[in-house]
């Protein structure tokens, strides 16, 4: 975080935010089918999945994610981009660990 906050030169923006949505999704600890994982793994995309849709944010070095394209795909067969990504995302899910109930 520190890293990409000095590429992007937002400082410690990032820190706070990923600090602050934590925070925010802590209630939902608990709640069935839910769950929230942190992960320490270098990330050149932010991926956000429902089902079978999911939207990519490409990380573009020294732009803040606001500024980057976001690709909105959905899943149109096997072997296809939207696999690509969903694997991606499953191989750091792997990696993370589960956030404590407090």
């Amino acid at each position: 975080m520190r890293q990409r906050g000095e590429e992007e030169r937002f400082g410690h923006g990032i820190e706070s935010r990923c600090r602050l949505a934590l925070m925010h999704y802590r209630p939902l600890l608990g709640v069935p089918g839910v769950e929230i994982r942190t992960h320490g793994t270098t990330l050149y995309n932010s991926i956000y999945r429902a089902d079978d849709q999911l939207l990519a944010n490409a990380h573009v070095w020294g732009v803040n994610a606001y500024a980057a394209p976001v690709w909105h795909l959905r899943r149109s067969g096997a072997g296809g981009i939207f696999d690509t990504y969903a694997q991606s995302f499953d191989a750091a899910w792997t990696t993370a660990k589960p956030v404590p109930e407090e």
